[in-house]
């Protein structure tokens, strides 16, 4: 077998309907396109998402849309369970928790919440506390610093 005797099977091969060749060939005059109307003429049709003048889905869903709150202030959470290791006294800073490797950067407030128990008396600095945080460290003789 040669490349010039490859033929493709038989019925493979369509020949294109020709459109707005006369009556006799079947799909004259309008072309297999009806009369009149919106999809009868050139260009026209309706985009993808078109649901016959009912309020798209898209338009209607507005969680789709959003909201974004420009005024939001992410913080970097501590929890106490992490500050339990530090030696008694010891003063925290968000500084210092970068060092220890408990925050990897002071780019961000840091804010300081209350799981685990604390039972050494420390100084913490910090943007926030939670109400159980600031319990737990004055609980545990050490005293609460807000930065702001």
């Amino acid at each position: 077998m040669q490349q010039h005797h490859l033929r493709p099977p038989k019925g493979a091969k369509h020949k294109r309907t020709r459109l707005g060749r006369g009556d006799g060939s079947g799909h004259g005059s309008y072309s297999g396109r009806g009369v009149k109307g919106q999809k009868s003429r050139t260009g026209g049709g309706v985009r993808v998402s078109f649901q016959g003048g009912q309020l798209s889905l898209v338009k209607s869903l507005p969680k789709i849309r959003g909201f974004t709150n420009i005024f939001r202030r992410e913080f970097m959470p501590v929890n106490l369970d992490r500050l339990a290791g530090l030696p008694s006294g010891s003063e925290v800073t968000p500084e210092t928790m970068v060092e220890l490797g408990l925050l990897k950067s002071v780019k961000k407030p840091v804010k300081v919440l209350g799981r685990g128990e604390l039972d050494v008396p420390l100084t913490v600095e910090a943007h926030r506390f939670s109400r159980s945080a600031r319990t737990k460290i004055e609980a545990a003789g050490g005293t609460v610093r807000e930065i702001e």
